[in-house]
């Protein structure tokens, strides 16, 4: 598949038995292209070529630099998807009534419920999404496996027993780590995950205990790969304007080069590029 548009993050689903189907995504500058399946495209040749121009993912004016995904520094000041209770849910206050940038976004999407959860990234790590994300968070962030902590109904709530939680499990995906963990056996998540979980519950502060999720199902999440790497080197459009080479795997939202090079989809919201997927 060939084709040129603005980048945008790969979309993914994930099929009954656990295996993520990836599609790319991209706009010509905000009308949305047609996307196509790549999952196919491992083990080929692939071809990424920038073409100079950057334009940000709300307004569509052309920038020379992103923040936030794909955005310019106003739309990044002002754009709800770059409100600051997305990367701190603690600070939510929407339930309330308490808007901290755009009441109608932030109803529609934080005040509903969340689950709080434990993922395997090379590591467990604790984290909150939206109730409605799951799986597609895990998949994004490069999760092999994960298993609900909590549920609630609000945003808020999800952050302060991420909080809590912090003090005895990461917060933050070690994208090296991630990636060169690979497709972990179901029998390790499960037995990692559950450890986890119980160790949590454990830890768990009373305020929060009406909260905790008695699910114990494991979310197991094979990601598409001919093999993956020992080591990584990120390589990204700004330093190496045309990256090809052989698609070894996708994790996450990162494609797998041969040579441990890794590219960063969704880092590069926004770029025009032409592509060739064989």
């Amino acid at each position: 598949m060939r084709g040129e548009g603005n980048i945008r993050k790969l979309n993914s689903a994930l099929n009954p038995s656990g295996n993520v189907q990836y599609t790319w995504s991209a706009k010509d500058i905000l009308d949305p292209l047609d996307g196509f399946e790549i999952n196919s495209a491992v083990g080929q040749d692939i071809r990424i070529e920038h073409l100079g121009k950057i334009h940000c993912t709300v307004s569509g004016k052309s920038i020379r630099k992103t923040y936030g995904d794909g955005m310019s520094f106003d739309a990044f000041q002002s754009s709800p998807l770059a409100v600051e209770s997305i990367i701190r849910p603690e600070l939510s206050r929407i339930h309330e009534g308490v808007a901290l940038r755009d009441a109608a976004w932030e109803e529609a999407h934080h005040n509903q419920p969340h689950v709080v959860y434990l993922s395997y990234t090379g590591g467990i790590k604790v984290g909150v999404t939206r109730a409605t994300q799951v799986p597609y968070r895990w998949i994004d962030q490069g999760a092999s496996g994960a298993i609900l902590l909590a549920e609630t109904p609000y945003r808020q709530l999800a952050g302060l027993i991420e909080v809590a939680m912090k003090e005895h499990f990461a917060d933050k995906t070690q994208w090296r780590a991630m990636l060169t963990a690979g497709n972990p056996s179901l029998t390790a998540l499960e037995e990692a995950l559950r450890s986890a979980k119980d160790e949590a519950f454990e830890q768990c502060p009373p305020a929060f205990e009406d909260f905790m999720s008695e699910d114990d199902t494991v979310h197991h999440i094979q990601f598409p790969c001919v093999a993956f790497p020992d080591k990584v080197t990120s390589v990204t459009l700004d330093k190496v304007p045309l990256i090809e080479g052989t698609l070894m795997a996708i994790k996450g939202q990162y494609l797998l080069l041969d040579g441990g090079r890794v590219f960063n989809v969704r880092r590069h919201s926004g770029y025009r590029t032409r592509w060739a997927f064989q």
